[in-house]
């Protein structure tokens, strides 16, 4: 089975990416009398579309940023997505998760919006709630994995909501991995101080 962990710089999905670690990687060796096949995993970060920036330079009227600022842009978000991915990276390689680490982007020629790909991260281009259902569709993913903010029903329907829309319009099963709560925080450091 292939599991697509969604990715973006916020702690919510680096809880789940550790939530995935946790519950379906076991620690290698952790039971070698039935050893099971492990799940292929991918990483996921979706980058959104540049738009174009509109400057204000008098009463009634703008002008559009110079095409060398959109480029440096462009780029400033490609290596942010490349550092993202590193470190998530690195987090799989402290879980006993093993993977290959590219020096550079291998192009990925079925899908003309994944921007570069290797052995197991993407970065995909689009609305990342949009993008992140494409390219676990496209990947043939059997589970995608997306963190929650943890919002309520009035916040989620005026902020929107990534795993809202993945999970009514991914055409494979997802888990949203709510934030932990405060007080579990709480409870779990109450134990380990008291022991």
């Amino acid at each position: 089975m292939k599991v697509v962990v969604a990715l973006d710089d916020s702690d919510f999905s680096r809880h789940a990416l550790a939530w995935a670690l946790d519950h379906l990687f076991p620690a290698a060796g952790a039971d070698a009398d039935q050893p099971a096949p492990r799940p292929e995993l991918v990483l996921v970060h979706a980058l959104e579309p540049l738009r174009h920036i509109m400057y204000p330079v008098g009463p009634g009227s703008a002008v559009y940023g110079a095409p060398s600022m959109m480029e440096s842009v462009r780029a400033a978000q490609a290596e942010n997505a490349r550092a993202l991915l590193d470190r998530a990276k690195r987090a799989c390689h402290q879980r006993g998760v093993t993977t290959e680490l590219f020096p550079f982007p291998i192009p990925f020629v079925t899908s003309a919006y994944i921007t570069w790909v290797s052995a197991d991260a993407a970065v995909v281009e689009g609305e990342p709630r949009e993008a992140l259902c494409r390219a676990a569709a496209d990947m043939g993913a059997g589970l995608l994995v997306v963190g929650s903010r943890g919002l309520g029903a009035i916040k989620r329907a005026f902020l929107g909501s990534v795993s809202d829309y993945c999970a009514h319009h991914a055409g494979c099963p997802i888990m949203v991995v709510k934030p932990p709560r405060d007080d579990d925080e709480d409870h779990a450091h109450r134990a380990t101080t008291s022991s």
